[in-house]
């Protein structure tokens, strides 16, 4: 039953019936196409269920029209979507930035070279310099490279290189010496891009190539001995790596020969002419001939005594110290014993045998060629050398004024000059046996002894000319380089291996021992002591820098003068 309202009762049930109710159609808009769009004016999304696309809104519950029965819902029509704006994604950490417009970047780049210029001016202030140019003016210019396997066997390269510049620290070369060595063979073996660095007692080499890992190398000399002719031997195989007629397996057997060979004279040899030295130095500088064999015998019992020492590894101050004390006590044990003799020339024959000629000759020469900490180096060794000479003296002068012994007398004069002849051939005999000492090639004996004596020429010359004593010597030393820098490209040997035993009759062993007296014995007046010492030093190192000078003076003049194969290229033209 149906009230009046025509409202279906609670209580009973009742089905609707069609066509009780009036059916409302909803206008609605044809559905969209794909070619259409999708989506519809609500935004609403299709039912994922049904597979249709929403319609407009109808009523619900019970306002909601009855469905005809076996008849299906028409499709809603799809509601057109709004465009949604996408969100800006976060960049990854460590991605590149968007590249910018070309536009851009060519603004920046001109702005870029604006400001280096500013800054930089035209060219930079730190541009590198070849390492090949510090060969100028050496032995080893313009190296003939060896373009066969440049960087397969770039370590083997600095090994042999290193291992060349730990001989010839060894046996006393500068330190200018070794770096050009090193230049010139790397360069010879294709390696051009490494820096050298030196100092007083190790050598380091960096090779740094364009794109590849930089390769540093060091090696630490420790140990020093006398060998000119090893020296003279390994600058004759430079030579020959630079003049291109050497590989490197056979430079690295030939310098293995050079280290494992015997020096040219044997040690009692070399104690002997040590003897021989003092002898005829005393000699020319006016001693009889009790103080000769004096001298020699003092010398030769200092060689004794320092190889027992240096067996015992006692330093080589204390060496020095003991070896100079010993002969002044021998000189004054035989002024004792009433044998007549200057004793003040014996001790100077002494001194001129210790003092460190080659050391002090290539710390001047690293100090001048721009090397101050290997010079500094060397010039402390020197000085401290110089210092055991000194208080080893001190030492012996006191012990005799201890025992009795008449110091103010010790300045006896000698039996006065010998004929200039014969002074000329006691000094050639006397540079020919320091050159024994120091182990010179035999064939080298002669051209330095002939060198030393024309250096004596020159420097009676300026003696009578009246310019003065101390000027002399600096002369004489600038000749001594020029000539030994000729001589000994010429020989096949460095400079340092003539001019080392040429200059040591111009060093003032008698100052020395005089300077050491006044402040040891004639206290009085220490202060003329001071003077005397600062005296014969300034004259050292005078000498020092005067060989450096004739050494620098003699490169325009040995240009070709390199190698026996530069001779020979010469010849040919």
């Amino acid at each position: 039953m149906q009230d009046k309202d025509g409202q279906q009762d609670s209580g009973t049930p009742m089905s609707p019936r069609v066509g009780s109710l009036p059916i409302i159609k909803i206008p609605r808009k044809p559905a969209e196409t794909p070619e259409n769009g999708a989506g519809g004016e609500t935004g609403e999304r299709p039912d994922p269920g049904s597979g249709t696309p929403p319609t407009a809104k109808q009523p619900v519950g019970k306002n909601a029209p009855p469905k005809r029965p076996g008849t299906k819902p028409k499709a809603k029509p799809a509601i057109p979507k709004k465009p949604v704006a996408k969100e800006a994604k976060p960049v990854p950490f460590g991605t590149a930035p968007l590249p910018m417009p070309k536009g851009q970047q060519r603004t920046n780049a001109a702005a870029r070279r604006m400001l280096r210029k500013l800054v930089q001016g035209e060219a930079p202030p730190t541009a590198p310099m070849s390492i090949v140019e510090r060969l100028a003016g050496s032995p080893y210019a313009n190296p003939m490279i060896q373009a066969a396997g440049v960087d397969t066997s770039a370590r083997l390269t600095l090994d042999f290189a290193l291992d060349l510049a730990e001989t010839m620290f060894r046996y006393g070369a500068g330190a200018l010496e070794v770096e050009t060595s090193i230049i010139a063979v790397t360069a010879a073996f294709g390696l051009r891009e490494i820096d050298v660095d030196i100092t007083n007692q190790s050598v380091l080499i960096n090779y740094a190539k364009a794109d590849t890992v930089p390769l540093t190398l060091m090696r630490v000399v420790r140990s020093w001995t006398n060998n000119y002719a090893g020296l003279s031997l390994v600058h004759q195989l430079v030579t020959d790596i630079v003049n291109g007629g050497v590989g490197r397996t056979e430079a690295k057997e030939r310098l293995q020969e050079i280290a494992a060979r015997p020096k040219p004279f044997a040690k009692w040899m070399a104690i002997g002419a040590g003897g021989v030295f003092a002898g005829s130095i005393v000699a020319f500088l006016g001693g009889g001939i009790f103080a000769s064999l004096v001298a020699m015998l003092s010398t030769v019992l200092m060689g004794l005594l320092g190889r027992k020492l240096g067996k015992w590894r006692v330093p080589d101050f204390f060496v020095t110290a003991i070896g100079s004390c010993l002969a002044t006590a021998v000189a004054l044990l035989f002024w004792q014993l009433q044998v007549p003799l200057s004793p003040s020339l014996v001790i100077a024959g002494g001194i001129l045998y210790l003092l460190p000629t080659g050391r002090l000759v290539s710390a001047t020469q690293d100090a001048i060629n721009g090397f101050p900490v290997t010079a500094a180096g060397r010039f402390l060794s020197a000085f401290l050398t110089f210092a055991a000479i000194a208080s080893g003296v001190a030492v012996g002068l006191v012990g005799g004024e201890l025992v009795g012994v008449s110091l103010p007398q010790v300045f006896v004069e000698g039996e006065g000059e010998y004929p200039y002849v014969v002074r000329a051939l006691l000094l050639m005999v006397a540079t020919m046996a320091i050159c024994i000492t120091e182990q010179t090639k035999l064939s080298m004996l002669v051209p330095t002894a002939l060198v030393g004596l024309v250096a004596l020429l020159l420097y009676d010359l300026v003696v009578m000319a009246g310019i003065g004593e101390r000027i002399g010597p600096a002369l004489a030393a600038v000749l001594i380089g020029f000539l030994g820098r000729i001589v000994g490209l010429r020989m096949g040997s460095p400079q340092l291996v003539v001019a080392v035993p040429a200059i040591l009759f111009l060093l003032p062993g008698l100052s020395i021992f005089r300077a050491t007296y006044d402040l040891t014995v004639n206290v009085d007046d220490p202060f003329v002591g001071v003077l005397n010492l600062f005296g014969a030093l300034t004259v050292i190192l005078a000498i020092s820098g005067g060989t450096v000078l004739g050494d620098n003076l003699a490169q325009p003049f040995t240009r070709d003068m390199g190698s026996n194969e530069g001779r020979r290229r010469n010849r040919r033209r």
